[in-house]
């Protein structure tokens, strides 16, 4: 049995970027379920900093790291990883600060990773009518290509920002080779983890847009990013293509849901 399936010490990781109305029902929540909570601020303005400074006041187990300034999910994402992983955590689970999350599937992912401690577990959103069209159409085709990239249907949801991370794996993979810095991160370590053998689970989650929320998604940047991203993991595949064909075929249990 491996270290990590010995010792099973979660957190929650939450990237946070001016979301200052929505940030304190997050943290607490995750922390009424026990959960310790590792806060990034991706270079905040003045009163998100304030908020948070009163979190990490009144919460001994809300620990807060402060990047010197905005530098896109995919960084405070990288940092908050590395950070939590040295301060001794064996798994994240990543949360987003806006609200779309629902903290109540908080256990059910913790469950999950508690069953298979060596997995991703990956959310699969579900969504109510607040979800943009253009923005659901725009998931669709990730997918597709996702599928493509791992020769694999096991990622259901590569673009969800609600899963849990086994932190070994997932740092030597970050070690390996720099992570994006924006919105493409959540897609990219999904497949290229799966390219390492990381198993995969998937758990349907619901997720809302709230309404006059806050989203930094930047429609034609953030999609030229994701677009180059695609065309670079497909390129990666290419020589991973026999290898992954082998484990597809001997059913091994990595990279499978």
């Amino acid at each position: 049995m491996s270290a990590t399936a010995e010792r099973f010490a979660p957190c929650a990781l939450i990237p946070i970027y001016n979301h200052k109305d929505t940030i304190a029902r997050t943290a607490q929540a995750l922390r009424a379920q026990g959960l310790p909570v590792v806060i990034v601020d991706d270079g905040s303005n003045a009163a998100t900093r304030e908020v948070l400074d009163a979190l990490v006041g009144e919460a001994g187990d809300i620990q807060l790291l402060r990047l010197p300034h905005n530098q896109g999910k995919g960084r405070a994402l990288t940092a908050g990883l590395l950070a939590a992983r040295d301060r001794g955590y064996t798994h994240a689970l990543q949360i987003d600060a806006d609200g779309q999350h629902d903290t109540d599937d908080a256990p059910r992912f913790i469950a999950e990773a508690q069953a298979h401690p060596q997995a991703m577990i990956c959310g699969r959103a579900v969504y109510d009518d607040s979800v943009p069209r253009a923005r659901l159409y725009g998931r669709y085709l990730t997918h597709v290509c996702v599928w493509m990239e791992t020769l694999s249907l096991a990622i259901d949801d590569s673009m969800c920002g609600y899963r849990l991370y086994p932190l070994a794996e997932t740092c030597a993979e970050i070690a390996r080779a720099p992570l994006p810095a924006r919105m493409d991160f959540d897609t990219e370590i999904a497949v290229r983890l799966c390219w390492r053998g990381v198993p995969v689970r998937n758990l349907p989650t619901r997720v809302i847009y709230p309404e006059n929320g806050l989203s930094h998604f930047r429609m034609l940047r953030d999609n030229l990013r994701i677009t180059a991203m695609h065309t670079r993991l497909l390129l990666g595949m290419l020589p991973r293509a026999p290898a992954l064909l082998r484990r597809r075929h001997r059913r091994e249990p990595a990279c499978a849901t």
